[in-house]
């Protein structure tokens, strides 16, 4: 959630559609959904308006069927007003088709605008563009509705084209047409293009005008440009409500909370917008405390105001808050809508929470709530992160339109959980079916690469991105890179790729490779990596406990000894392991060697008598990671008390036999409890699933997806 989004019109959002063929699909659709006269109560064309300002829309179109041809373009544009107010993107085809069959087509200029309109509300924009390209005449309303639709979906740049095709066919744009362009330049890469129309603006003597003023704000404000959007905002004539509620955003998202709450508390009038905007403001800068007392003391909440305030918990890793604040707003009445179940279902991703994820999966398929692509990807995402490729899969079949976030996230989810294979070849046919990857789209395939250790590919694949696809690598990328080549044993050659990065690597470059050094004990490099990490990022303990497990394998007590010390003084904490298991839709959270959960004594129980038979199976303890200088049995005992082992167990414990156990752990799982966990789900029979830090790992029968490899 973010403060953009807490002032956005919701009704403005919708689903794209396919381009049709015009008259077969109304004649379906006339005989499917019984348009045909059923009586003669309604004949005339007011009879038909009169509907339609009722809300009665598929009344309105069984009357119009009763007019025959008689039928004039306000009568259609009641219609199709009709068909926008209540996404209704189908009827609004079948009166596009009698529209057609009465021969009236786009004569009426009016009437072409209309149906421009309503195409671009419905986000079919290719039928938005085909209706505009054949009206024999224009107006400059015909074109701003064009490039209102453009902004409105989401294609800046394609309405700032239309914008510019405009002023080269000699057409003034007026008040409404600057206010539609400019959203399309409320991003920093399109910033210079607003600035000139700024100028424009400037010259033709609209910036008196409320509606420009108020683009305007918003536009700078979006770009970061406080400085221009405060100095812009100030010499308005006149400034209403939304004047104010962009200019506190701007504060807001930008992260300037303080200016942000001198602003509100100076604004003649706070709406729920105003509120809703500090809620989130609050919540995306880290302080969802503040966030929650707004919330508490608003005079009128609605479901921005919630959903505003679970996205705040979610996305400050207090997915079990969010879940709580979901269940009190059901509890209250309030319905939530298509967003609200999006940061619901981002709670419950970080969770690893499949059962409540399911459950309000069920909620949103018994409400009839649309499946679109925002929420589509986001129910793809939770699935797949809460160890469910196959539910995830399922939705992404079942998608009635997929965009490049959806097949991004389901190619993310394939590669988490270690199917490189069907990862890549779902990138390949995303390709033959026309859709352009992202800088998104590449993290998941770059990762698959990784995962399989097919490093020529990934190869490959990395210098595509600018080749083919004109996208330039980000610090993600080139983490991949190195994930790459370092899990493949290629150290010196990912350490060359790292000094030749045309960006300074970060600390979690830096560190994916530190933790390869400790795989294949490299104490040279890992040592020279762990010195620049120390400067780099001084009191994060990743580096420390690194190096640590690097000296332990090599046997180098000492050293052991001198990085504890100098953790002592630089007052570096170590962040224990810790895991969590749902059961009964409920979580669970285990830390490392804990001993205060009240079935405790059963689960060291249950780890005994699974060691014994885990023993007598071949198992081995893998004690090189033990960083305690004490006898084997000591190092053995340490080793069954890791949170992951914990969780298992309660799973185990509290669950049906044969029910899939799943588990989400902060750490990358370690050498033994990777496979202990191997020799249990052959013991039990059952398969176990465990989220670590990088990827998802499926024991069954003894085996785990990852074949070793990770």
């Amino acid at each position: 959630m973010t403060v953009s989004w807490a002032l956005r019109n919701e009704n403005d959002k919708t689903t794209g559609f396919a381009k049709f063929q015009l008259t077969t699909v109304a004649l379906a659709l006339k005989a499917e959904a019984g348009y045909a006269v059923v009586n003669g109560r309604y004949k005339s064309r007011g009879d038909v308006i009169n509907l339609c300002k009722q809300g009665r829309l598929t009344e309105g179109l069984s009357a119009l069927c009763n007019l025959g041809n008689n039928v004039d373009a306000f009568t259609y544009a009641s219609l199709l007003h009709g068909c926008v107010k209540e996404k209704a993107f189908p009827e609004g085809k079948l009166v596009h088709a009698h529209i057609i069959q009465t021969g009236l087509k786009f004569q009426d200029v009016f009437l072409g605008n209309t149906l421009v309109n309503m195409y671009a509300k419905c986000s079919s924009l290719v039928d938005a563009r085909n209706v505009f390209d054949k009206m024999p005449e224009r107006n400059v309303v015909s074109w701003t509705m064009l490039i209102a639709g453009y902004v409105q979906n989401g294609f800046g740049e394609k309405a700032l084209d239309v914008y510019y095709e405009m002023q080269g066919m000699g057409i003034e744009p007026n008040e409404f047409t600057f206010a539609s362009v400019l959203p399309a330049c409320a991003d920093s890469a399109a910033l210079e293009r607003g600035k000139r129309i700024h100028d424009e603006i400037v010259r033709r003597g609209y910036q008196g005008n409320l509606f420009v003023g108020n683009a305007l704000v918003d536009m700078y404000a979006k770009c970061g440009k406080m400085r221009i959007a405060r100095d812009v905002f100030e010499r308005m004539p006149q400034r209403n409500s939304v004047s104010w509620n962009a200019m506190l955003a701007g504060y807001a998202q930008s992260g300037h909370i303080d200016e942000a709450r001198r602003l509100f508390e100076e604004m003649p009038e706070q709406n729920v917008v105003s509120w809703n905007v500090m809620i989130a403001g609050f919540a995306q800068s880290g302080h969802v405390e503040e966030a929650l007392h707004l919330f508490g003391d608003m005079p009128e909440r609605d479901v921005v105001s919630w959903t505003s305030m679970i996205a705040g918990y979610a996305q400050n890793g207090r997915g079990d808050e969010a879940l709580r604040i979901f269940r009190q707003m059901q509890s209250e009445g309030v319905k939530p809508n298509s967003q609200t179940f999006v940061v619901v279902f981002t709670a419950c991703a970080n969770l690893a929470a499949l059962e409540q994820g399911m459950e309000v999966h069920e909620m949103i398929v018994r409400g009839g709530v649309q499946l679109d692509v925002f929420l589509g990807s986001a129910l793809i995402d939770m699935y797949a992160k809460c160890g469910s490729i196959e539910n995830a899969c399922y939705v992404f079949r079942k998608m009635p339109h997929q965009d490049v976030v959806s097949w991004s996230a389901m190619i993310l989810g394939y590669s988490m959980h270690g199917f490189s294979r069907e990862a890549l070849q779902l990138f390949e046919h995303m390709q033959r079916c026309g859709m352009k990857p992202d800088h998104v789209t590449f993290v998941g395939v770059l990762s698959a690469c990784c995962h399989a250790g097919l490093v020529d590919e990934g190869w490959q694949y990395f210098d595509s991105m600018r080749k083919y696809y004109h996208i330039t690598p980000t610090m993600d990328h080139y983490g991949c890179m190195v994930n790459l080549l370092g899990r493949a044993g290629l150290l010196d050659e990912a350490h060359y790729f790292i000094n030749q990065m045309p960006i300074k690597a970060d600390a979690t470059v830096w560190l994916c490779l530190l933790g390869y050094c400790r795989a294949h004990v490299n104490i040279h490099l890992g040592e020279r990596i762990a010195k620049q990490l120390y400067e780099l990022d001084p009191k994060n303990a990743a580096p420390y406990v690194l190096l640590s497990n690097l000296y332990a394998a090599a046997g180098r007590w000492d050293e052991i000894r001198k990085v504890r010390e100098l953790m002592k003084e630089r007052q570096v904490e170590k962040k224990p392991g810790c895991s969590w298991i749902e059961v009964n839709k409920e979580i669970y959270a285990f830390i490392s060697g804990d001993k205060s959960h009240p079935q405790i004594e059963k689960i060291y129980a249950e780890i005994e008598r699974l060691s014994g038979q885990m023993k007598a199976a071949g198992y081995v303890p893998d004690i090189s990671n033990v960083l305690n200088n004490v006898d084997e049995e000591q190092k053995e005992h340490i080793l069954c008390h890791h949170s992951e082992k914990l969780a298992i167990a309660f799973g185990l414990l509290n669950t049906s036999p044969g029910a899939t156990i799943r588990v989400i752990k902060n750490l990358r799982v370690c050498v033994d409890c990777h496979s202990a966990t191997k020799f249990i789900s052959k013991i039990v029979a059952r398969e176990i699933v465990v989220r670590d830090a990088n990827r998802f790992h499926h024991f069954k029968d003894g085996i785990c997806s990852c074949a070793d490899y990770w």
